[in-house]
């Protein structure tokens, strides 16, 4: 599991599991804007997001709800979304 479980940490980790996933070139993590629309402005698709869901999974050990994938649209949104399922663990 990633050790930065603040939302900052898991920004920047979001960040580098988009850029090695998606093989993203120029961009890297100090440079790669947390507000920037996934889906509209870099063209990730549902295959895309959900390869990066389950890498997520794995990583943090949490659950990540396909019916929630629509709403993970920028990186800010999904590590709030990770961060939200670690608080809520036992």
């Amino acid at each position: 599991m990633p050790e930065d479980k603040d939302i900052q940490g898991i920004i920047k980790h979001v960040a580098a599991v988009i850029i090695n996933e998606l093989k993203l070139e120029d961009v890297t993590v100090e440079t790669f804007n947390p507000d920037l629309d996934l889906i509209e402005e870099l063209g990730i698709d549902s295959m895309d997001l959900a390869t990066i869901a389950l890498v997520l999974q794995d990583e943090y050990k949490v659950v990540i709800d396909e019916d929630d994938y629509p709403k993970l649209k920028t990186i800010r949104l999904i590590a709030a979304y990770v961060g939200d399922r670690l608080t809520a663990q036992p």
